[in-house]
């Protein structure tokens, strides 16, 4: 039986399941900082800070949106505008089925042909099965703020992963 979802680009209309994924992990995770469910302002606010950069949303047979993935710049300095920050969360009822793999494929695939060259990962250190995943996919522990974070009444670090991508400059882009 083939995969029953695909991958597309990231639509504005996407904003409002974007904020019912995100908001099950704010309240039931700790992959979202927030204690409080972000509103759909909140969450196009985000998502507005992706344009130029490769968001993705993972959609089903049924054309719902079950996950999403996206880049955004590291810093405001040109001086990083080759690294880019990740974001990822998939409905927790369609992990496994490899589609935080297929996202993070076709980030990679898209950010090296803009010349990125650099993605980096925050992850809450109560969040194993993230950090195990950008581990499983090439991302190597670089840093770690000890208990600066504080959400359901636990303290957690953030840990801090980096994969260096080889940019894939297209003649259009000069070179």
């Amino acid at each position: 039986m083939g995969k029953a979802w695909r991958i597309r680009a990231l639509r504005a209309e996407d904003g409002g399941p974007v904020r019912a994924i995100f908001n099950d992990y704010v309240e039931n995770s700790f992959a979202a900082y927030t204690e409080q469910p972000l509103s759909l302002e909140s969450i196009q606010s985000m998502l507005s800070q992706t344009d130029g950069y490769p968001a993705l949303s993972a959609i089903a047979e049924d054309d719902s949106v079950i996950g999403f993935s996206f880049l955004r710049p590291y810093g405001s300095h040109n001086t990083f505008a080759g690294t880019v920050r990740i974001t990822t969360f998939i409905n927790p009822d369609c992990t496994g089925q490899g589609l935080g793999a297929a996202l993070l494929e076709r980030l990679e695939t898209e950010a090296a042909a803009q010349g990125i060259r650099s993605i980096l990962a925050h992850i809450s250190s109560k969040n194993v099965g993230s950090m195990a995943f950008h581990r499983r996919h090439g991302f190597v522990q670089c840093g770690c703020f000890e208990a600066i974070g504080r959400k359901h009444g636990q303290t957690f670090d953030v840990v801090w992963f980096q994969k260096r991508l080889t940019p894939r400059i297209t003649s259009s882009q000069g070179g």
